[in-house]
């Protein structure tokens, strides 16, 4: 290491770097963004120099590379007819979050989040088209339900495209807003004991036939059964009809259990069941 006193410039964009101060390693980028391009770049120099000929995509790819500025080579990918768009977004959010973790003092603190959140956002959706291709290709919902480790039910309920057969129109999977966290939350006071919170979220019919002391009675039967409620999983909501299903996996001290939460258009809770996993 040596005292940095000068500025350098960008080995990517070629713009002028801020002054660094004292003792460190040289800064060589802007931001993730030149970082990632410069990685880019010499991976495509190590192809071009295996002797490796380069298809006509990539030749147009070059051409565009030639054309863009540094700082817009990392979103060439994402325009480009040849390449598919949700691949290219998972490889530019995972390199993004790869660069800020890999050197987490060159950014915000809040940069490796940022990434993370997109890049959970794109897997997502190329998860939904690995589905789509898979029942494209013929397979059932219980092979796609066994490859993800959930039943077929779950996984047409997540990733399936339903017709309305009154219409024709795709079915809407829009789910109301926060309506996993009070879910979870309903799971979390009955584990603690909160049965007047838990009625809180009721609508009438629910309250008529429920009362703390049922709602104790059930709780304490199923802890006889599998032991303290010791953490919940990933929660998954979906539409049905007129009411919102949050189904949520239940991991007790001795064996596991799938909650669900009904609400209804009032955001009202209509259901309220543990079942065996």
């Amino acid at each position: 290491m040596a005292d940095i006193e000068e500025p350098g410039v960008c080995e990517a964009c070629g713009r002028a770097l801020p002054p660094q101060q004292g003792r460190g390693r040289r800064r060589r980028y802007c931001d993730a963004t030149c970082r990632s391009a410069a990685r880019r770049e010499r991976a495509r120099g190590r192809v071009l120099s295996s002797g490796s000929r380069s298809p006509a995509g990539d030749r147009s790819h070059d051409v565009k590379s030639a054309l863009t500025s540094h700082p817009r080579h990392v979103s060439l990918d994402t325009v480009s007819g040849a390449a598919d768009p949700v691949a290219s977004t998972v490889r530019v959010t995972a390199d993004r979050l790869a660069d800020e973790l890999d050197h987490p003092g060159a950014g915000s603190p809040l940069a490796a989040m940022s990434a993370a959140r997109e890049l959970s956002a794109a897997t997502d959706a190329a998860l939904q088209a690995a589905v789509d291709r898979a029942r494209a290709a013929g397979h059932s919902w219980q092979r796609i339900g066994d490859v993800l480790g959930t039943t077929r039910q779950a996984a047409f309920q997540r990733f399936g495209r339903p017709v309305d057969p009154r219409t024709g129109a795709p079915m809407t999977r829009v789910v109301p807003p926060g309506v996993t966290e009070r879910a979870v939350a309903i799971f979390a006071a009955q584990a603690e004991g909160r049965w007047e919170d838990v009625l809180a979220e009721f609508d009438e019919t629910m309250r008529e036939k429920l009362t703390a002391e049922r709602l104790a009675a059930g709780w304490a039967q199923t802890v006889g059964i599998i032991g303290s409620l010791e953490r919940v999983g990933d929660p998954f909501a979906f539409t049905a009809g007129q009411y919102t299903i949050v189904n949520i996996p239940l991991h007790f001290e001795a064996g596991e259990a799938n909650g669900r939460v009904t609400f209804d258009l009032g955001g009202r809770v209509a259901g309220l069941f543990i079942r065996p996993a």
